[in-house]
């Protein structure tokens, strides 16, 4: 493992390296595209030399794609994430935060997945309803992780900039409890009833937000005590996040959405007169540096991770479909969501939600909630169709946000 891992870290340190020389791409956007450009004449090798090709997949199956995020990196990517948003513009636009994160990303899991239930229907490859309803939930959420990425290039309006940012950070944490709730009724589903869902989401998605809360204020104390040392400031930080992550899964909270809330509390006492400028300057930089790391070893892995799905030739019509379903999707619950709040003083508001619909990106959080599906019959379908929708969410949504901001006449002044 630790070998694969050097060899990722090798790959990514190459890529940047040309993405910044030549390519000039979004640096999350390069380095997937490049990933998977190397991973085609790696895929002929299953032809001609079949030994090169299992040394090379055995690279991404042994670091474990969702071992990798949803256990190791995760907690740091949403922590450092949070760490730069402003508390004070996000309570500007809490109504659309908690309104998208929540019944819109409810909204958008049974939109998605009644119309793709009935759109495999249709062609003759039926999936149980549970399954489907399993694909919406892991599909609907925002990928914190590439929408922070690709905001930094986009030049969109502060106002909705914090919007999408606030949205992604948030709807992660509801979308995994979501997924974990139909999770459920996959099993015996007389077992699991509705009292038993709710329960669950009140559990974690509410005591994920109070474990944040005290995780950030116990943080922060700890920090301020030690102001003089940046040394141990940055431990301790480490420490914090990836501990009280840990420590999340065993009392049963949501560690995602702690780590959101921790990162907030604590980047925003970071920005008060509690900290002096020097303790101030050395967490922010190891965090954005930790971050930039991360990131690109993250979409890297993305990318390669083409070595491992099954095709099929009826999987590629599927996957075209479910990008339209699910851009479909996600239109109609950004819509219903902003009618819902009533935003009267939005003077644009058509293109408003063209925005926020088209700049929902999807991420490697999906993939990895894809894989974690047990296995059934159409489960290489879904990771299939999973990783189609993120692939075009980063590369084509991503590269066009940009452009379409500047000719919606929505970037910042």
């Amino acid at each position: 493992m630790f070998q694969s891992f050097t060899i990722l870290l090798s790959i990514s340190a190459l890529f940047s390296y040309i993405n910044h020389k030549w390519l000039k791409l979004p640096v999350t956007i390069g380095l997937m595209i490049m990933a998977m450009v190397m991973s085609v004449p790696m895929g002929l090798l299953e032809i001609y030399k079949p030994e090169v090709f299992h040394q090379a997949c055995q690279v991404v199956v042994q670091i474990n794609f969702k071992t990798f995020l949803l256990d190791v990196i995760l907690s740091i990517l949403l922590f450092a994430g949070a760490l730069h948003i402003k508390v004070r513009d996000l309570n500007k636009e809490r109504a659309s935060v908690i309104a998208f994160a929540t019944a819109g990303v409810l909204i958008s899991t049974f939109i998605v997945g009644f119309l793709f239930f009935y759109t495999l229907q249709w062609i003759g490859h039926p999936i149980p309803l549970v399954y489907a309803l399993l694909f919406g939930a892991l599909i609907s959420p925002t990928d914190p992780v590439a929408v922070l990425a690709i905001l930094k290039e986009s030049n969109v309006a502060h106002s909705l900039e914090t919007k999408i940012a606030g949205e992604s950070l948030f709807n992660d944490g509801v979308g995994v409890v979501v997924f974990v709730s139909i999770l459920g009724f996959t099993g015996d589903m007389e077992s699991v009833g509705v009292g038993e869902v709710v329960s669950l989401f009140a559990e974690e998605a509410l005591g994920g937000i109070i474990y944040g809360l005290v995780l950030g204020y116990v943080g922060y104390l700890l920090l301020h005590s030690v102001t003089d040392d940046p040394k141990v400031e940055v431990l301790l930080s480490l420490a914090l996040v990836l501990g009280g992550y840990s420590l999340a899964s065993t009392i049963h909270v949501s560690g995602p959405l702690a780590m959101v809330v921790a990162g907030l509390f604590i980047g925003n006492k970071l920005n008060s007169k509690a900290f002096d400028r020097q303790s101030r300057d050395h967490l922010s930089l190891f965090w954005e540096m930790l971050d930039e790391i991360l990131n690109a070893l993250l979409f890297v892995l993305i990318g390669l991770e083409i070595l491992t799905l099954s095709f099929e030739n009826y999987y590629f019509l599927v996957g075209a479909l479910a990008i339209i379903i699910t851009l479909l999707g996600r239109w109609l619950s950004v819509m219903g969501t902003y009618q819902m709040i009533g935003r009267k003083n939005d003077e644009h508001p058509q293109k408003t939600i063209l925005i926020l619909s088209w700049g929902g990106l999807r991420g490697a959080i999906s993939v990895a909630l894809a894989l974690s599906i047990d296995a059934f019959e159409q489960r290489e379908l879904l990771v299939f169709i999973t990783y189609c929708i993120v692939v075009f969410s980063i590369v084509v949504q991503g590269l066009s946000i940009k452009t379409l901001v500047n000719k919606l006449k929505l970037s910042k002044e």
